[in-house]
């Protein structure tokens, strides 16, 4: 690991202006990253021992009381803090009693080690996790190379839609659960300005941007995550596939929120994640569902919908029956 200065932030305008101080470059191979933010770390950390970023500081906001805490107001609905970790996430009484998914998504995300030091911002800022994107040696599109390797590679776990130029995934599972809600995500820029964005605004494909993966800037900080209050017959359910274990990441998940009454669906939200390169509203699964009696009929029906627009690459097409399968086990295991 290369060296760099440590810079630890009390305050969330201390933080954006270190960030956004002009650092000497001489410690770096990339004088484009003179500075990193890092909360927990889990992300951020594997990139610097990797090589992929030599920063020369890292600026530390971990210690930002701001950042911290989870509040619940009925009519208000739920903010969680950037600091917030899915540990807190994953036991918080409110979360789980109106919030379901976010819960269920939360406590299946990564080992229990892992969720008491990730952070909810962090969660949502990783990088892809691209096995050629994190290799050193490959220079692929989202490094300014000139190909996606994965897109005639090892591309078993990757994007099964909108696959049309880096074929990677978004890895965040509390992503999936929190757009299924319809979660806005507060951001503060270098002169105190805040704006709240939808998520599923947050994220952008690689069409529109092969660098990033979402629209934060450098001089911008997710401050919180703030999910709308839900009425009183809407249920929520998160289903995740993997590979070997509960802590794997998801090769495929999905979010259903939906008001239930009786047997039947309305207003449903479906989200899949880890199908496309970023968190994936499926309007053709939710119009399936719509005014539907949620039966083994009408999940199939969302089933096939949500997989439609599915073009998987060369090892992936197992993903598409994958999703059909937990697509239907969403529906029917909601009520």
């Amino acid at each position: 690991m290369n060296k760099f200065s440590w810079y630890d932030a009390k305050t969330v305008d201390e933080a954006l202006r270190q960030a956004d101080t002009t650092v000497s470059a001489a410690l770096t191979r990339d004088p484009g990253v003179a500075t990193i933010i890092k909360s927990g770390g889990t992300d951020v950390l594997d990139f610097i021992k990797e090589g992929l970023v030599v920063p020369a500081r890292v600026v530390n906001i971990r210690n930002i009381k701001d950042l911290n805490g989870i509040t619940y107001d009925p009519k208000k609905g739920l903010r969680i803090g950037a600091n917030a970790t899915l540990s807190e996430m994953e036991g918080h009484a409110d979360i789980k009693a109106n919030y379901l998914a976010i819960h269920q998504a939360t406590a299946a995300a990564a080992t229990p080690q892992l969720r008491n030091m990730a952070t909810l911002g962090g969660n949502l800022a990783q990088r892809t996790r691209c096995w050629y994107f994190r290799s050193i040696d490959h220079k692929c599109l989202r490094k300014d190379g000139d190909r996606c390797f994965a897109r005639h590679g090892e591309n078993q776990y990757h994007s099964i839609m909108r696959n049309g130029s880096c074929v990677s995934v978004h890895s965040s599972s509390v992503a999936t659960a929190l757009m299924a809600f319809g979660a806005r995500v507060e951001i503060v820029d270098k002169n105190g300005e805040k704006k709240e964005v939808e998520m599923d605004k947050f994220f952008i494909e690689p069409l529109q941007n092969i660098r990033n993966e979402t629209i934060l800037k450098e001089s911008e900080l997710i401050t919180a995550v703030i999910v709308p209050p839900v009425k009183s017959k809407v249920k929520s359910i998160y289903v995740k596939g993997s590979t070997k274990s509960s802590h794997d990441w998801p090769i495929a998940d999905v979010a259903l929120v939906a008001e239930i009454s009786g047997s039947k669906c309305k207003n449903p939200v479906v989200v899949l994640g880890a199908a496309a390169p970023v968190p994936l509203k499926s309007t053709e699964a939710a119009a399936a569902l719509e005014g539907m009696e949620l039966n083994e009929a009408n999940a199939k029906a969302a089933a096939e919908a949500a997989m439609a627009q599915a073009t998987p690459l060369e090892k992936n097409g197992y993903k598409v029956d994958l999703f059909k399968a937990i697509v239907k086990r969403a529906v029917l295991q909601i009520v």
